[in-house]
């Protein structure tokens, strides 16, 4: 079996705050997308943000990779960096997903969003995830 490889960013802002994207199946998910042929995770993830978010960013490390069922028989590899973003342009939604929001640890947990990016995400904040 072939999966797609997905290419995601933790992302936070001065306040430690986690940026997330709301997708069509009313999840929340981190900015990022589909490696194309050719392109390094680093490439991808720095193009995708920018075509997401409308802001450059710095990949750092590694954080995980996971295997995400998306749909019953329809998986994905994801594979999760932590991003750094310099603050000074304003992110903007693209119309790939229906909105954007920066949550705080307390809020993320209550949200609709994948246990694996629940895991990179609380790796940075260094704390595990607890769902409420």
């Amino acid at each position: 079996m072939v999966w797609p490889v997905s290419v995601k960013g933790v992302l936070t802002d001065r306040q430690k705050r986690v940026c997330l994207l709301q997708n069509e199946r009313d999840e929340w998910e981190l900015p990022g997308g589909r490696l194309e042929r050719g392109e390094t995770p680093e490439k991808c993830l720095k193009r995708e943000i920018r075509e997401e978010l409308g802001i450059p960013v710095d990949v750092e490390r590694l954080l995980d990779v996971w295997v995400y069922e998306v749909q019953p028989g329809a998986e994905v590899l994801i594979v999760t960096y932590r991003c750094h973003w310099d603050g000074k342009d304003i992110p903007r939604i693209s119309d790939e997903h229906t909105a954007m929001g920066w949550f705080d640890r307390g809020e993320i947990s209550g949200l609709r969003i994948p246990e694996g990016y629940l895991r990179a995400i609380f790796s940075v904040q260094g704390v595990s995830p607890k769902r409420s």
